[in-house]
């Protein structure tokens, strides 16, 4: 009886801590999608895939983050709950052309 109510608390704990994942990509010096909407006031983890041929500077002042991926590489964020807004970012090394935001609703 012990080992049920354990495994049940476990699988309970389990699909409570569980994070929805988003993929931006990096192509050509843009972000691709320019903007992605995210659940509002949930913890998200977000994938961001390089595929050019250049490192690229992943940064957003709203939401903290400032990080550099190499060419051909990944990172994951962790993305705090947000409140319903836009929270924009760029690729630092080409703003011109890597803009892009956060929609969370």
């Amino acid at each position: 009886m012990g080992a049920i109510i354990c495994a049940a608390s476990l699988v309970t704990y389990t699909s409570v801590s569980a994070e929805e994942a988003y993929t931006l990509t990096i192509k050509d010096h843009r972000f691709e999608p320019a903007q992605l909407s995210i659940k509002a006031e949930t913890p998200v983890t977000l994938i961001v895939k390089n595929l050019d041929a250049s490192p690229e500077e992943f940064e957003s002042k709203p939401l903290r983050i400032e990080k550099i991926i190499p060419a051909n590489s990944e990172a994951n964020f962790t993305i705090r709950a947000l409140k319903a807004g836009r929270y924009k970012f760029v690729g630092e090394f080409h703003e011109d052309s890597a803009k892009g935001e956060l929609i969370a609703e």
